[in-house]
């Protein structure tokens, strides 16, 4: 398949390093021009470097208003939007406080519903554009140890079916990505807090399969690139009646048919 996407212009959010990295590094390389989010804009910067393409950075908080503020009025319309920022971490649920439900909410949630509602309208009224969700397995097979997080994934599926009806007929599609177990920094870190620092990386990996992730059927951790393939797929024309999907990228971690 040959993808194309010169012309357009496609924003990825927490894009620098890990998946949202390796989606931004492969709409580029299909042509097109990419805009990086985060909030350090050293690291920005040095993601940027490493991408063959026309690629801008736009440092920045958007989880908050300000922030969104930011950088609405440097990007203010996309082709292509690329809801991945999140955040996750290990902890027993009944710890689990208020607050930190509040911020994980807002973080993995709020968030792109906020970036959705300002740039859905540009792309209905152009007949043209893609709306992307990261999701996870954890949204479908809800890990005890994160149920915090778990809680904004399976939000995140409502959420992307909603907007798709909100963009039917219109030429807009919105679907979710449910990524399986990937292989980043903040991954081995989490590893490696549920199955110690004794263990080479292989091994460890290996040992967090085996113990906590037993039903995928790929035995390994997903490599961002392959979450990215879908990603650019999705943002192309080829996949112009693919919309209100969750579509999975997850090593058959979930056991059914569909999501």
């Amino acid at each position: 398949m040959q993808i194309d996407l010169s012309g357009r212009t496609a924003l990825v959010t927490g894009s620098s390093q890990g998946i949202g990295l390796a989606i931004a590094t492969g709409l580029a390389g299909a042509g097109a021009s990419v805009v990086l989010t985060g909030r350090d804009a050293d690291k920005l910067e040095a993601a940027a470097a490493g991408i063959d393409g026309q690629v801008t950075t736009v440092a920045g908080d958007v989880t908050t208003d300000e922030g969104t503020a930011q950088l609405l009025e440097q990007v203010p319309d996309v082709d292509v939007l690329v809801n991945n920022l999140g955040i996750f971490d290990a902890k027993p649920a009944l710890e689990i406080s208020d607050d930190e439900w509040r911020r994980y909410f807002e973080t993995n949630v709020l968030t792109s519903v906020r970036l959705t509602r300002a740039y859905l309208p540009g792309m209905v009224e152009r007949g043209w554009g893609r709306v992307q969700y990261i999701a996870s397995d954890s949204a479908v097979v809800v890990p005890a140890e994160m149920i915090h997080y778990g809680m904004t994934k399976t939000a995140l599926l409502a959420v992307s079916r909603g907007f798709a009806k909100e963009a039917a007929g219109s030429g807009v599609t919105v679907n979710a990505v449910i990524a399986g177990p990937t292989h980043t920094g903040g991954v081995e870190d989490f590893v490696r807090s549920l199955v110690g620092d004794e263990l080479s990386w292989d091994d460890a990996q290996r040992e967090f399969m085996r113990t906590h992730r037993p039903q995928s059927l790929l035995q390994r951790l997903i490599e961002p690139e392959e979450i990215a393939n879908m990603c650019v797929y999705l943002a192309s024309p080829l996949a112009s009646a693919t919309t209100g999907g969750a579509l999975r990228v997850d090593g058959g971690y979930v056991d059914a048919i569909l999501p």
